[in-house]
């Protein structure tokens, strides 16, 4: 069980047998009537946000996840599977359940999938990844790194805005929580 006095921003709780992380929170203490605690829940399934109150001191359960090192194998239409690393052991989560995860899925690529009551939920990137500009319209003579940015397709499908100097074949780094081009890779 959790209180509402040690909520924090990460923190997961279960409400209505659905997992959530808390995203934001804020105690409020009113000049009448009783203590209350407003939060920004996101679904941990659906990737929903919800706005729910609390009464100070309510009590909450905590979900049962666990989490797994998995590797990404392959994809079939919207079906990716994956392996356990430590028992070899392969699972399938589909395209809904990843979200924009997908994007930047590459084979062979080391993830943690995290699992509600034994049902894989979804999965957990590393914050940066390396990925090869597939497609992207040439630089132009006199371009710079400061300069402005133009639409590149990745080698796993997605589209991310970069610099104007990056080129096919040029791999970047990604970051994943923002879809945003962070440095070119040497």
């Amino acid at each position: 069980m959790i209180s509402t006095s040690e909520f924090r921003n990460g923190s997961k709780i279960e409400l209505e047998g659905n997992p959530y992380v808390i995203v934001e929170f804020l105690h409020v203490k009113p000049g009448k009537g009783g203590a209350f605690v407003r939060t920004k829940l996101k679904s941990l399934k659906t990737g929903s946000i919800i706005e729910r109150t609390f009464r100070a001191g309510e009590k909450l359960d905590v979900p049962d996840l666990e989490e797994k090192e998995v590797q990404y194998l392959y994809s079939t239409g919207e079906d990716y599977f994956f392996m356990d690393t430590k028992i070899y052991d392969q699972s399938s989560l589909n395209a809904n359940q990843l979200g924009d995860s997908k994007n930047f899925l590459k084979e062979n690529m080391v993830i943690k999938v995290l699992y509600h009551r034994g049902n894989p939920i979804g999965i957990e990137l590393p914050i940066f990844v390396a990925l090869m500009v597939a497609k992207t319209e040439p630089g132009i003579r006199g371009d710079t790194a400061s300069g402005g940015s133009k639409p590149a397709t990745l080698e796993t499908g997605a589209t991310i805005k970069v610099p104007l100097h990056i080129n096919e074949g040029d791999v970047i780094k990604v970051d994943t929580r923002t879809s945003e081009y962070i440095e070119r890779v040497k």
